[in-house]
């Protein structure tokens, strides 16, 4: 417990950090904020209206402290561009960026970690070959690429999935899931191969290991034998997950613009190309806090795969 506590409180500081980076985005950007937003028509009384409605006459510390305030009462405050409070924009556009990242990494784990375990146990094989094949295809081509491709297949020619768009689960589960098969494959492909090249890695040291020789030597089964290696070699790959899991944050960005599909991603595009700054900000803010709480999980985790390790 005490440990969880100490790592708990190391990440205040970095979220801090982070907090003061995505409010000076703002004013790091070039050009007038004001102007940016008000667009090229606005006159000049028109900009300092705009200006002085936002707050950003004001001096750069009382307009962190009035955001901070704001953060520490759950008030992201309002989108520039809609009027609508961020809040309830993440809020509507949560539940399709959640689905593609759940989806995504349950297919990765579910096909990476076996694919990556058979290419260590037949290291050398065309079996092996073919696997890494795989991996640096997936890894070598643009993930909107392949996007493009999916739908072409998958969806034109064969139309067995829709082409674009969202269909919220509680509305019908079934087209959820069919609406969300060619967005998963397309992002969980570089996630396949960033985990299948990892596990192939670290199992295949762990086979060479003189204890899974021993177990070998007295009889012991292939799938026993690589449950040994697999266990062994699991922190390795926890990490490797972790850090896709921070990655696919990105990732789900290209996707839901190939697939027009209305979640977190494609509000930030429409954010930036409106320069709707709250909304930005936040989600950036939001997103650093997923990748802090993530990575803090992965070590915690490590003593469920191996219990010698001591805090």
């Amino acid at each position: 417990m005490g440990y969880i506590l100490r790592r708990f409180l190391s990440t205040l500081p970095v979220m801090a950090v982070v907090a003061v980076v995505v409010f000076l985005l703002i004013h790091l950007s070039p050009g007038d904020p004001a102007a940016l937003i008000a667009g090229d028509l606005a006159s000049v009384e028109d900009i300092e209206k705009l200006r002085a409605a936002l707050g950003l006459n004001l001096p750069l510390w009382q307009q962190f402290a009035i955001w901070l305030g704001k953060l520490f009462t759950g008030d992201l405050g309002t989108s520039i561009f809609t009027q609508v409070p961020v809040v309830q924009l993440l809020a509507q556009r949560l539940e399709p960026t959640v689905s593609i990242a759940v989806l995504t990494m349950a297919l990765t784990l579910v096909l990476a970690v076996p694919l990556g375990t058979l290419a260590a146990y037949r290291a050398g094989s065309w079996i092996d070959r073919l696997v890494m094949l795989f991996a640096v295809l997936a890894f070598s081509v643009p993930v909107f690429l392949v996007g493009y491709l999916l739908i072409y297949a998958f969806a034109i020619q064969l139309p067995w999935f829709p082409v674009q768009g969202y269909v919220r689960l509680s509305d019908s589960p079934g087209q959820w899931l069919r609406g969300l098969v060619l967005p998963c494959v397309n992002l969980a492909l570089v996630y396949i191969a960033l985990v299948t090249r990892m596990t192939r890695a670290t199992v295949l040291e762990v086979l060479h290991e003189d204890y899974i020789r021993t177990a070998r030597a007295k009889g012991l089964g292939v799938l026993p034998v690589l449950g040994h290696a697999l266990r062994n070699a699991a922190i390795p790959i926890a990490t490797t997950v972790g850090v896709g899991i921070a990655l696919l944050i990105g990732g789900v960005v290209v996707t839901e613009t190939v697939f027009a599909i209305p979640g977190v991603g494609r509000l930030v595009i429409d954010s930036v190309q409106r320069h709707d700054y709250p909304v930005i900000q936040s989600v950036l803010l939001l997103s650093a806090g997923v990748y802090v709480l993530i990575n803090l999980l992965i070590d915690l985790s490590y003593r469920l795969f191996d219990p010698r390790i001591t805090y």
